[in-house]
């Protein structure tokens, strides 16, 4: 990943050698669901979980093997599939590339989904914070897909100001909001789904997986061709609705008018400057993404020294291209440190 880098579609045989695709079910059945203080932000032991009242379970997936000093791989994950969205680009990671953290933020997945729960940027890079102290992370290089670039932009933003605690040592921010001025949100996406029609859409996503499909669809999260199947939509909407997920598409719609409000804190060229080069950068952007497509156009501009990969499709590149996400995410996990552990 040196300068700008056009991640090229892989011959079909090479496509192949990958393994079986993954389920919904598979995917969750390899992580945990823990308990979680929201107030404290901790992930707490499993007796004193289930000994108190008013907290909520949370899910992550660990991966590989960590000494102390271990550069870890934290992989955020996107709106509104979350981690399930990761799971088809896990499947072509190499089995030695970790250890690897996947977040599930609240709302989605199989964490919870509390009924007036505050969803933001900052309860998100909170829980994030939570899994690095529980499982001992001193040092990550993190990827982020879609909306969690804001939690990470935030997380940049708390290493400058209190260092100290778990150092992020590389980014890799791919078809995410950097810049509140460069966002490109066009009406059916989450402008609908935060308006008083987006909690019908969702309430009818929960019941069908065709009306799920179909809001894909016509929200344009696919390029024309690259659609998915109907039984891997269908996994996509068994990931989301589960604990009655849907409500998260309209409850957690509004990150677009939560960066415009935090246009200063969470802006990658004014932390970029303040970092001075100590975290390397890469952004990623898919050619035909109608949301986030000006946000690469923009870092050129004012992040010079970030490294640019521009991959085919649109914006769900963890479903329409797996194979070269996968392999980028490999180059840039191994340029800065990611090894798992000899134990």
């Amino acid at each position: 990943m040196d300068g700008n880098t056009v991640a090229e579609p892989e011959r079909q045989e090479d496509n192949d050698k990958s393994t079986a695709f993954v389920t919904a079910e598979e995917w969750f059945g390899g992580g945990e669901r823990r308990w979680y203080d929201a107030a404290a932000a901790r992930l707490l032991p499993h007796a004193e979980g289930e000994a108190r009242a008013g907290l909520m379970r949370v899910f992550g997936r660990k991966t590989g093997a960590a000494s102390p000093d271990t550069v870890w791989l934290t992989m955020l994950p996107g709106f509104p599939e979350g981690s399930y969205g990761w799971a088809q680009v896990d499947r072509l990671l190499p089995a030695e590339l970790g250890p690897r953290l996947y977040v599930e933020p609240v709302g989605q997945g199989d964490s919870d989904k509390p009924r007036g729960y505050p969803y933001s940027t900052v309860e998100r890079a909170d829980l994030i914070g939570a899994w690095w102290r529980h499982l001992g992370v001193r040092r990550t290089a993190v990827v982020t897909f879609d909306y969690t670039s804001l939690a990470l932009l935030e997380l940049l933003r708390r290493q400058l100001e209190r260092p100290g605690g778990p150092v992020i040592t590389a980014v890799f921010m791919i078809n995410g909001g950097l810049y509140a001025d460069a966002h490109s949100h066009p009406w059916r996406g989450t402008p609908l789904l935060r308006s008083p029609l987006g909690a019908f859409v969702a309430k009818g996503s929960q019941k069908s997986p065709m009306v799920l499909a179909q809001g894909f669809k016509q929200a344009n999260l696919y390029s024309k061709g690259n659609e998915p199947s109907e039984a891997e939509m269908a996994e996509v909407w068994s990931a989301l609705v589960r604990r009655d997920g849907a409500r998260f598409l309209h409850e957690g719609a509004g990150f677009v008018k939560e960066h415009r409000r935090n246009a200063g804190r969470w802006d990658l060229a004014a932390i970029a400057r303040e970092l001075k080069g100590a975290v390397p950068i890469a952004v990623g952007g898919s050619v035909e993404d109608p949301y986030e497509h000006r946000q690469v156009d923009v870092t050129r501009e004012r992040v010079p020294d970030a490294e640019i990969v521009t991959f085919p499709g649109g914006h769900l590149t963890t479903s329409e291209q797996p194979a070269l996400l996968a392999d980028a995410i490999t180059r840039f996990a191994g340029q800065h440190g990611v090894k798992e552990a000899l134990v």
